[in-house]
């Protein structure tokens, strides 16, 4: 493609990994599904609320969701890994310039899915399979898990690119020292934790990770990372087949796998674009998921009642009496709306873009 207009080839780059990812994804999840289900690796309905005591609320709304096929995020990894590798073969054979595979914009966001990829489908075999005596990993063990992969990158970050700068889009650039490094830890392992959070709907988490990285694809672009958005892009394209198989009545979720390695990756991406503004931003509902859950607690604790009828917040909604198509399709709505927001204001005030 060499002849084309760059910006013609770069979108022409785009459309095809995109399409590549969603139909390798298409294609897996049919038999990937079967495999699930002869295997015995399907849903179970947690019997402790996250904010202790039973969930009585939970299991009244989904205990008829028990035995659904999980651990779906691995065919979506392996659907965005599959693309770059078939990047790479195209690029080796001159077919295309260059492969998703770039040292400057991908290999961190890259090394993030697989890391954390893995340690979600440990948890997820651990809670499938009832093993341990919260069945599945500690909370403790998977939190230090994740603040060791966040270290890593905020090590990479703060001492091997040496970057201490945050942008404030319409405002400008602010050195913010090592307090770039504490920074790093907390967005990723706050993002991978606010979208495992907000994986409770069938449909839910997917669709508003579809929006989010579709914004972030944007941004990445317009701020001079084109590969980056190619890799976003990728990861749109196999969402969009996860949520095939995922909206009301889902024949599949996609588990710790998938809400933990995406909403690592996310929070990657938003350091390498230095977009955290604009992520919280785009990424509202998360934060919301997130906050309900924390003063869900903090109420509990100091004054001995509920703020919700049951948390994160889509569950209350559920109690109010909506339903889980119409939580899901407003939060939708709600999120599409933000990310749009979160591109005007992440385009209008971009400043110098990225960091790479």
């Amino acid at each position: 493609m060499s002849g084309l207009p760059i910006h013609l080839a770069n979108l022409i780059t785009i459309f095809l990994y995109t399409g590549c990812s969603f139909l390798l994804a298409t294609f897996f999840f049919p038999p990937f599904i079967r495999f699930i289900r002869r295997a015995k690796l399907t849903q179970k309905i947690r019997q402790d609320g996250l904010s202790g005591g039973t969930a009585k609320l939970f299991r009244q709304f989904h205990g008829h969701k028990s035995g659904t096929p999980t651990m779906g995020g691995i065919v979506i990894l392996l659907a965005v890994l599959g693309t770059i590798v078939f990047s790479r073969i195209l690029a080796y054979f001159g077919l295309i310039d260059a492969s998703i595979l770039n040292r400057g914009e991908t290999y961190l966001p890259i090394l993030t899915l697989a890391l954390v990829g893995g340690l979600g489908v440990i948890d997820d075999y651990l809670n499938i399979r009832e093993k341990g005596k919260q069945k599945g990993l500690p909370a403790k063990v998977k939190l230090w898990t994740l603040v060791g992969f966040a270290l890593l990158g905020a090590i990479w970050f703060t001492f091997k690119l040496e970057w201490s700068i945050i942008h404030i889009p319409g405002i400008g650039d602010f050195d913010i020292g090592l307090w770039y490094f504490p920074l790093f830890v907390f967005i990723l392992v706050g993002t991978s934790n606010s979208v495992n959070l907000t994986d409770g709907l069938d449909g839910l988490a997917g669709g508003l990770l579809a929006i989010a990285y579709g914004c972030f694809a944007v941004i990445s672009y317009f701020y001079g990372l084109p590969i980056l958005s190619v890799f976003c892009a990728v990861i749109v394209g196999a969402l969009v087949s996860f949520l095939w198989f995922n909206v009301p009545p889902a024949k599949i979720y996609m588990g710790d796998t998938g809400s933990l390695a995406l909403g690592a990756t996310l929070g990657v991406i938003a350091m390498l674009t230095n977009a955290v503004v604009i992520l919280a931003i785009i990424g509202f509902i998360f934060i919301l998921e997130t906050l309900s859950v924390i003063l869900q607690l903090f109420w509990k604790k100091y004054f001995k009642r509920k703020l919700f009828l049951i948390s994160p917040i889509h569950h209350h909604f559920e109690a109010k009496g909506w339903s889980e198509t119409q939580i899901v399709m407003r939060f939708w709505i709600l999120g599409a709306s933000v990310g749009i927001l979160g591109l005007i204001v992440g385009l209008v005030g971009m400043g110098n873009g990225g960091i790479l």
